[in-house]
């Protein structure tokens, strides 16, 4: 059991120090022996844990987003905040998050590119990590209708509304470079607005 550990806590650390790689040089500029030198191993150490780049690009991606999706879950979760101070939370818990790794994002759409040129189907890759956050935002939208709190809303379309705004966030952050957040959380804010029922 102890081998078990030791090898995940160091699966754990060639990815937090692998994701400092890609942030620095880019997807195509990195390679195997970068990672290697970076974690203090062997090339032929690094095959134990991982078969390529792109393995441990994806595992490094995936790690970063189950630790966002958890703060995620413990907002939808947690019923003692309304479906609109819940809502709000979600949205700047994200956004917050796209901030704090928007040099990441440059990475990942610089490898997105990649992969629709060599024929992949970026689309699927990106789905398949955000049908979570889809079902958390779902989750939160429902229960304020059901609470009165929301107008009666077709939840699919509040949801691809607010992913929306989510996608354009992380363009603005990664790909514009803007600096601030405010305009982001405030047009968030305007749209959390014109779900809410009429105060009778």
């Amino acid at each position: 059991m102890a081998i078990v550990v030791e090898h995940d806590k160091r699966k754990h650390e060639i990815l937090e120090k692998s994701l400092e790689v890609f942030i620095e040089e880019g997807y195509e500029d990195v390679t195997f022996q970068k990672i290697a030198d970076r974690c203090g191993i062997t090339r032929t150490t690094l095959y134990i844990y991982f078969k390529n780049k792109r393995e441990i690009f994806l595992w490094s991606i995936k790690q970063l987003t189950s630790g966002i999706e958890q703060q995620l879950n413990e907002i939808a979760l947690d019923t003692t905040k309304s479906s609109e101070e819940s809502l709000r939370l979600m949205l700047k818990t994200v956004v917050d998050a796209c901030q704090e790794n928007k040099s990441l994002f440059s990475v990942l759409l610089t490898y997105l590119l990649a992969l629709h040129k060599s024929g992949g189907e970026p689309g699927v890759r990106v789905r398949r990590r955000i049908v979570r956050l889809q079902h958390m935002l779902s989750t939160i939208i429902i229960r304020g209708i059901k609470a009165g709190e929301f107008k009666k809303v077709n939840v699919k379309n509040a949801n691809e509304l607010f992913y929306g705004l989510i996608q354009s966030a992380i363009f603005r952050l990664s790909v514009l470079d803007e600096k601030t957040i405010d305009d982001i959380h405030d047009t968030l804010n305007l749209a959390v607005n014109g779900l809410l029922a009429d105060k009778k």
